[in-house]
């Protein structure tokens, strides 16, 4: 192994922890109702559902008084309360001490992606950061794994990519022959055949 490339949401970034922490915050400053939080998580599906379907969504079915971008612009002005995954730190700095290259690929904004990494301590950890928005390709498109690669310097047959996203971490990483690590804390496989399953972030260091 001289490379291993990382999702961000939901593998190095506890979403949920963070998700969760935030709508503590926002439902004591809109007033909102117990059963918004858990519908919130539910209708978000991992972050795969845009946030501008779910808020008014939201707004209809608990007949809210507040404006739907007010509600928005909260969750965008909280990123610092980002929470890393457990052992993402420690996993990076052992990885990086025995001379394996990290870096990170993750679909998103440029600026959110920025910020969340920097508020989970990450950031100084890796070699480089791969952002959809930023390069103009969004996983699977085989392009954006091939770039990633070519930015780390390494070839795919040397490499992992690690991730909780069974179309976007395992099956498009595999279409460049990379070997993928499942950690199943998102939606489940459905027909997509990891090479390795984690446990947590630790069985990283136990991967050939």
């Amino acid at each position: 192994m001289k490379a291993v490339l990382f999702d961000l949401d939901g593998t190095m970034h506890d979403r949920r922890a963070t998700l969760c922490g935030w709508l503590a915050g926002h439902r004591r400053r809109f007033g909102l109702p117990d059963a918004y939080a858990a519908r919130f998580i539910e209708l978000d599906d991992h972050g795969y559902r845009p946030k501008a379907e779910v808020l008014p969504q939201l707004v209809q079915e608990f007949g809210l008084g507040h404006d739907q971008h007010a509600l928005l612009a909260d969750f965008e002005e909280h990123p610092d309360l980002a929470r890393p995954m457990a052992h993402a730190a420690t996993v990076l700095a052992a990885l990086r001490a025995r001379g394996v290259r990290v870096g990170v690929v993750t679909n998103g904004r440029a600026a959110m992606q920025a910020r969340t990494l920097r508020a989970c301590g990450l950031a100084d950890l890796l070699d480089d950061v791969v952002i959809s928005e930023a390069v103009g390709l969004s996983k699977p498109d085989p392009r954006l794994y091939t770039l990633a690669l070519a930015r780390l310097g390494v070839a795919a047959a040397d490499a992992w990519f690690v991730g909780d996203s069974p179309r976007n971490d395992v099956w498009g990483p595999q279409q460049v022959g990379l070997r993928s690590a499942f950690l199943p804390t998102g939606h489940p496989l459905a027909g997509e055949e990891p090479d390795a399953t984690l446990r947590d972030l630790r069985d990283v260091l136990t991967l050939p």
